[in-house]
């Protein structure tokens, strides 16, 4: 459950981080990290389309740099964007001046007011600096579509169970995530979609 479902005391130790957005009604947010890519981006996307569903992409910035085409066509299609580093780094496992150059650098291509870290790893020293130029978008469900070990029924299933309203739900535009995504995704919105929920975009402020 820890990974599935981040419990109290990690959420309490960074109260700075978006964790679920508490709402008055049955949203939910979904998510897609590591894209954009031209082998599984455009997939999701149609599939989103066909459910005329907006939903949140979470970009590395060395696949935006390498497919600015289809980073441009994501946000043509209406869907919200944020940063999630240059490099895809874990920033517990980087220096925090080279994780927020890293972040910064991002930032160039995407020019998002989210962030998300990638693992959902941060210092609190990073942590403290980011929250003064992003607001810092963790989850409330994480599929685990990118586990091999998992099938794609046991990727649904943990959407199944865990989410609940105002859930921040993450799923993967990655290779790595492909089959499992595929398999999962538009089963997991038939079944959101069976329990009364809908679904946002994630939305500056401004937007509200």
């Amino acid at each position: 459950m820890f990974i599935e479902q981040p419990p109290l005391l990690y959420r309490v130790l960074f109260p700075e981080c978006v964790w679920r957005l508490h709402n008055n009604d049955k949203t939910v947010y979904l998510t897609f990290d590591d894209g954009p890519i031209p082998e599984v981006t455009p997939w999701v996307l149609d599939l989103l389309d066909s459910y005329n569903i907006k939903a949140t992409f979470f970009c590395v910035g060395d696949n935006v740099k390498r497919n600015p085409e289809l980073f441009q066509e994501i946000k043509r299609r209406g869907h919200s964007v944020g940063n999630h580093t240059m490099n895809h780094l874990q920033g517990i496992k980087t220096t925090s001046r080279r994780y927020l150059r890293n972040v910064a650098e991002a930032n160039e291509l995407i020019d998002s007011p989210f962030f998300r870290p990638p693992h959902g790893l941060l210092r609190w020293e990073q942590a403290s600096v980011l929250r003064e130029h992003y607001t810092i978008i963790m989850y409330d469900v994480v599929s685990r579509d990118y586990n091999r070990k998992l099938t794609g029924e046991q990727v649904l299933n943990i959407v199944k169970r865990y989410t609940r309203q105002g859930s921040i739900i993450v799923f993967h535009d990655s290779l790595k995530a492909e089959k499992n995504m595929k398999y999962a995704l538009p089963r997991a919105i038939e079944w959101l979609k069976e329990q009364g929920y809908k679904f946002e975009r994630l939305k500056k402020r401004e937007e509200d």
